[in-house]
């Protein structure tokens, strides 16, 4: 249920934002069948699968795309299907892609599986089976992907049957934690179960960012829900929508331990993908998360207050002309979003795209990395010194291949070191904008 401060956010109205002028949009491609999950990868190519067993790699500058792997077990069955992605921290040296799929090992059962696939340069090879006969259905599948550093979370839906959220021997209903290799973590809160937290009804979104796991949850016809998720704790449903604030949740909340969200939407506008943004493109929405919506067809900025644990607004700064399934960022800022418009029984008729949001200022000051920043050493361990062809001060940041920011500071001159003895081994950009609005970047392997 709602509190009453969100009522009165309604009264005094949360206006649409026009896009604004320096907010540009591309499509990037067309013609999909429901990209469920879209990552820009260390190699920059968007990777995504889609409803229908097909997983591919874009490019996001030419639109060039390539089918990589079709999992021929995948059924759909309503929202069922094809679902979470993610790959490996250190791809492509660790050539691992995690992907969730739905499937009918006989005609009375539908299940959801988790597997980990091997990419081979060209196809996806060698699929290992990490978990297992989680119960399909038609509706509350979730189901996304997270690596954190390196144990793999998984949201599960209540396959439509809301006690399974509240059942700890059952999988569904839950935001689950294994290791890389299927295994079950010695720190879990159950001995030897996956389930890292309950009372979840259908969760379709999660990003890890400043040592916080977030995630949306769709509600029912009241209280969709952004979520900070902590170990252990119940998130309510399907005894609690939304804030503890009525005399029966109250009391389950207290018996129950449930952790209530840090925002909720009534009426619900279908939270979906979800990514954390901080960086210099769209200066105005850092430090914010960054949601997609189904029914409200919107993108909404989330900010964020200064300790990262509550959310100061909600503005919708992209509108489109249909559903908005997920979002990923390039290092440079620019946003990309995957809509989710095709029939969901699949007809054939493929109307999804992936969507590109930029700011054309700042992307015509865009500059070739190769003359514009040379790093040394690199592959490094301990530190790296950048040259670039500027000169005066420069705000640097150390970013991960999922877009989380793991160093930010500042240089002068054009010739700078920089630790990286603090950020674990694998692949990172680094990216550095100039007084003068210069921008550059490059990569980096830390071994």
């Amino acid at each position: 249920m709602k509190k009453l401060f969100y009522l009165l956010l309604l009264i005094s109205g949360l206006s649409v934002h026009k896009v604004q002028a320096q907010l540009s949009i591309r499509v990037v491609k067309d013609s999909l069948f429901i990209p469920w999950e879209i990552i820009y990868g260390p190699d920059g190519n968007i990777w995504f699968d889609q409803k229908n067993g097909y997983v591919c790699k874009l490019d996001p500058v030419t639109g060039v795309t390539d089918t990589i792997y079709h999992e021929a077990n995948t059924v759909i069955n309503g929202e069922g299907g094809m679902v979470g992605m993610a790959l490996h921290p250190s791809f492509p040296d660790s050539a691992y892609i995690y992907i969730a799929y739905e499937y009918k090992p006989d005609v009375n059962h539908y299940y959801e599986r988790v597997a980990r696939y091997t990419y081979n340069g060209s196809t996806l090879v060698n699929q290992i089976v990490l978990l297992d006969s989680i119960t399909g259905a038609s509706y509350h599948n979730g189901c996304r992907l997270l690596i954190v550093n390196d144990k793999l979370f998984i949201t599960t839906g209540d396959a439509t049957v809301g006690s399974n959220a509240q059942d700890l021997l059952s999988n569904n209903g839950k935001i689950l934690r294994i290791n890389l290799d299927g295994s079950i973590p010695a720190d879990n809160p159950i001995a030897n179960s996956p389930i890292w937290c309950w009372g979840q009804r259908n969760a379709q979104g999660m990003v890890y960012a400043n040592n916080i796991l977030y995630s949306s949850m769709h509600g029912n016809t009241t209280d969709d829900e952004i979520n900070i998720i902590v170990k252990g704790r119940n998130y309510g449903w399907p005894t609690v929508e939304g804030y503890c604030d009525q005399p029966a949740e109250m009391t389950f909340c207290t018996d129950s331990n449930v952790k209530e969200p840090i925002f909720a939407w009534t009426p619900t506008v279908a939270t979906c993908g979800i990514d954390y943004y901080n960086l210099n493109m769209f200066p105005a929405w850092q430090n914010s998360l960054l949601l997609c919506t189904l029914k409200d067809t919107s993108l909404h900025q989330l900010k964020l207050n200064a300790t990262h644990d509550s959310i100061l607004s909600d503005t919708r700064v992209f509108v489109h002309n249909g559903r908005l399934r997920d979002i990923c960022i390039a290092p440079n800022g620019k946003i990309y979003l995957s809509t989710s418009n095709s029939n969901a029984a699949d007809n054939g008729i493929h109307t999804d795209r992936i969507i590109e949001l930029y700011d054309s200022a700042t992307a015509v000051r865009e500059i070739n990395t190769a003359n514009a920043l040379n790093i040394y050493p690199n592959p490094a361990k301990e530190q790296i010194t950048v040259k670039l062809n500027s000169i005066g001060r420069s705000e640097y940041e150390i970013i991960n291949p999922v877009g989380q920011t793991m160093l930010r500071g500042s240089v002068n001159g054009n010739t700078a070191n920089i630790s990286i003895s603090s950020i674990p081994k694998g692949v990172y950009y680094i990216r550095l904008v100039a007084e003068s609005g210069q921008i550059s970047s490059g990569k980096i392997m830390k071994e």
